[in-house]
């Protein structure tokens, strides 16, 4: 795994660590004002090794963990310290990457891994908007092999105890994993919220803390 701080400023005194999605940078995200909120971004999921211990945890008085996508899935490894936080939210995603029912189709997955070109993840960057037609400045910069890799990995993952999610956000027309199976996967687990959007959410907020704070619909 690997991290960057989309904001980090010493007097900051609450803490948002965002799990980002398969193949991400900070492009999805970038617009979103961080306010008073340091912003912790980890990615790159072919290992799982991270220390959160290198990060002064203790300083801050309010911590929020905000998951998309497969990191959903990826932050589970880290339980005994993100379990704990203030706050807790889930954006299209579930604990199950690869599941039929319960997350991403298997004969979708296994075609996307097997078949993973520059043509194909430019095409699934359009599958996260509207239209499927724009990237809305979405990019992916890092080698194919990488993010072949990063799909073994997290298809592989596994882990003991389950985050205990504040709320579930799902879009409404989500083309990645679909909105049907995430719903069975949240049903009676945690609060549901609907989004009038696709797998990437972000433009319907301009803050961190609008998306803390509330849902738009």
């Amino acid at each position: 795994m690997q991290y960057f701080w989309l904001n980090n400023k010493e007097e900051n005194k609450k803490l948002i660590v965002f799990f980002n999605g398969w193949a991400m940078n900070e492009t999805p995200i970038q617009h979103l004002e961080c306010d008073d909120y340091n912003v912790l971004v980890i990615y790159d999921y072919r290992d799982f090794n991270f220390d959160f211990s290198e990060f002064n945890l203790k300083k801050y008085l309010k911590k929020y963990l905000i998951a998309w996508s497969m990191g959903v899935c990826a932050c589970n490894l880290f339980y005994d310290i993100l379990n704990n936080f203030d706050k807790k939210i889930a954006i299209n995603g579930t604990t199950k990457i690869v599941d039929d029912n319960l997350g991403i189709p298997c004969k979708i997955y296994k075609a996307t891994q097997k078949f993973l070109n520059e043509a194909n993840c430019d095409k699934f960057i359009k599958n996260m908007f509207d239209n499927g037609n724009l990237n809305h400045g979405v990019t992916i910069t890092r080698p194919i092999e990488e993010l072949r890799d990063e799909m073994s990995a997290i298809q592989n993952i596994s882990f003991d105890k389950q985050i205990e999610f504040d709320k579930a956000i799902i879009s409404e027309d989500d083309r990645i994993i679909p909105t049907k199976n995430q719903l069975h996967f949240w049903r009676n687990k945690t609060e549901i919220s609907y989004i009038h959007s696709t797998h990437c959410p972000f433009e319907n907020y301009s803050s961190f803390k609008e998306l803390i704070c509330q849902t738009k619909t």
